[in-house]
Order: C-alpha cells, then structure tokens, then sequence
C-alpha cells in the first residue's frame, strides 16, 4: 500500500508537470478539484455539476482579482 507522503510527493510532480500547478496551488487544491482534473485528463464520462451561488461567492473573495 502506498503511503500518504509517497502519494502526495507523485501527485504534487504530476500537478506542477502536466498542470503547470506550482507548491502552492497543489496544496491548496481540494481533493474534488484534483480529481476533477483527473478525470478530463484521462476522458472519463463524468458529469461535473457547475458550482452554485455560495461556492461563487467564496472564489470571488479568495481571488477579487479574477487571477
């Protein structure tokens, strides 16, 4: 069984190497945001719902400037 830290070390390398994600936006990332990913990059047939309004909110006051 794969420990915790290894899976986070391979995780994090992929994430900076196909993603671009630095330290930083890998930590900070939800799991349901990393498999989101996850599952376009591989083609699954996953319906993702859109956010709703509370979640919209909180992204608008994370990040005020769009970036």
């Amino acid at each position: 069984m794969e420990r915790f830290a290894e899976a986070s070390v391979r995780l994090a390398g992929l994430a900076g190497a196909v993603l671009g994600w630095g330290p930083e936006v890998f930590w900070h990332a939800t799991p349901a945001e990393l498999g989101a990913v996850v599952a376009v990059l591989t083609g699954e047939d996953g319906v993702i719902a859109p956010p709703d309004a509370a979640t919209i909110a909180r992204m608008q006051e994370a990040f005020p400037d769009g970036g």
